[in-house]
């Protein structure tokens, strides 16, 4: 079964080249999948009272084009699989022409696939727990595959800048810790390459949660191909890595 969600693109969501901004793009593909998880029966308001909440683990994304200011965009989206304590959910991304278009049209055109993996945290243990043999995940798997191969993420010895930043109140969600999109905002303030009229790909792994007054580094390296991450906390613990390449 797949699940069709549409959005119109705001103002302060793009930014000086009246692009959407990637860390409000992961904002809607966020958005779109816990309105899924909600209208199956496995949202928050279902894991919260047992003590349960969705965590975001893996997140790839390829984008073709970059949607614009008042441009309607539609997120299709499905479950591929519950298993080994994660679940993989993929997007399409599609967009009808901007009005400031030269060819305007009503249909869709296709400017993006995802796949993200999710896992379920125990709030008061902070581990993840396997709870998809539970009878409300029953029949909510779609199958269909995206290939988008894994890109690995190394340590960045030799940056080729660094930024801090410190986790503060409009950075914690509801589960009491970072938001995962601020940790793609804190990376992209520090360092962002040059992707507009180009294919860009952005790949995050999230590895340890940050929390509220903790002061994150944000490594950065710079390559012929775009850009890597790497967030470490004061322990010297990689909080999250990330990677955007350009083609």
């Amino acid at each position: 079964m797949k699940y069709n969600y549409e959005y119109e693109i705001k103002y302060q969501e793009v930014d000086g080249a009246k692009k959407l901004r990637l860390f409000n793009l992961e904002n809607y593909l966020l958005e779109v999948a816990g309105t899924v998880a909600d209208e199956l029966g496995f949202g928050i308001a279902v894991l919260h009272p047992r003590g349960l909440t969705w965590i975001l683990t893996r997140l790839s994304v390829e984008m073709y084009e970059l949607p614009t200011h008042c441009q309607q965009v539609r997120f299709e989206t499905w479950i591929e699989s519950n298993s080994h304590m994660l679940s993989t959910r993929n997007f399409r991304i599609y967009a009808k022409p901007s009005e400031f278009s030269h060819q305007p049209s009503d249909e869709w055109i296709l400017i993006g696939q995802c796949k993200s993996v999710w896992a379920v945290l125990d709030l008061e243990k902070r581990e993840i727990v396997n709870i998809f043999d539970d009878p409300m995940f029953a029949d909510c798997v779609d199958g269909e595959v995206i290939e988008m191969s894994r890109v690995r993420m190394t340590t960045i010895p030799e940056p080729t800048g660094c930024e801090t930043h410190k986790v503060v109140y409009s950075d914690i969600d509801y589960n009491g810790h970072c938001n995962s999109c601020r940790y793609l905002q804190a990376m992209t303030d520090a360092y962002l390459p040059d992707y507009y009229g180009k294919k860009v790909r952005l790949d995050i792994n999230y590895s340890k949660e940050a929390m509220a007054g903790e002061t994150l580094q944000t490594l950065y390296l710079v390559t012929p191909d775009g850009v890597q991450y790497q967030l470490k906390n004061e322990a010297g613990e990689t909080s999250c890595s990330a990677k955007i390449s350009i083609s």
